[in-house]
């Protein structure tokens, strides 16, 4: 599949564009009326995302030159992206250092990444992924998104900056059409499906920004 285009300038970009939380995001924006620019490593994966209202472009989120140059034009930025291949902590600190470094080159004006719901608090102080029995392979995994929520916190200087923490996405846990929010804490018992959480990100992105450079718990309501 080759680099999609069309003549209308998007107002949204996502990065990570081709996962699964990625391609909701796209949906649901596109079905709002957004013009999107679709952020993929390797375009020929991107299969069914180009469209009159996507733009499917090759990037690289640890790279601030081609944050910039994606985002270039944009007035929000949505990043969902992972990369399992990679040591987690490694990963998701050379991506939000390019992604506060070239979204401001950019001029974008408001930025949603995606956490996981283990860097929330369960009490004062303590973190679900610091409960003793905790599963240490997804406790490694979750470090790099705490360590990305502590650059973010204190490097992202003007950027308007939001991290959206989501429990495990179940595929098979209907769609509401709504969802509830808390500040730095888990939601107990919180589910949530690829859907709803995507209508969280539109939302908290382009549509109604309500939350500013905290965590915030998501989960069907």
């Amino acid at each position: 599949m080759s680099e999609s285009t069309n003549n209308q300038t998007p107002d949204l970009v996502v990065y990570g564009a081709a996962g699964r939380v990625g391609r909701a995001v796209v949906t649901e924006a596109v079905t709002r009326g957004h013009r999107v620019t679709a952020v993929v490593r390797d375009p020929d994966r991107a299969f069914g995302l180009g469209s009159d209202a996507v733009t499917v472009v090759r990037g690289d989120v640890t790279d601030h030159a081609s944050v910039a140059a994606t985002a270039a034009g944009h007035r929000a930025a949505i990043n969902t992206t992972v990369r399992l291949g990679v040591p987690s902590e490694e990963f998701f600190v050379a991506a939000a250092k390019a992604l506060v470094a070239g979204l401001t080159a950019a001029g974008v004006g408001r930025f949603v990444t995606l956490g996981v719901t283990s860097t929330l608090e369960t009490a004062p102080g303590v973190r679900l992924m610091d409960d003793p029995g905790f599963p240490e392979p997804a406790r490694v995994f979750c470090r790099g998104h705490a360590a990305e929520w502590e650059l973010l916190r204190g490097t992202a200087g003007g950027l308007d900056w939001l991290m959206v923490c989501p429990p495990d996405l179940s595929s098979g846990h209907p769609r509401t059409g709504r969802y509830r929010t808390a500040e730095g804490t888990v939601i107990p018992g919180g589910r949530i499906c690829h859907d709803d959480l995507a209508r969280a990100l539109v939302d908290e992105a382009v549509d109604a920004p309500r939350h500013r450079r905290i965590q915030l718990a998501v989960a069907a309501g």
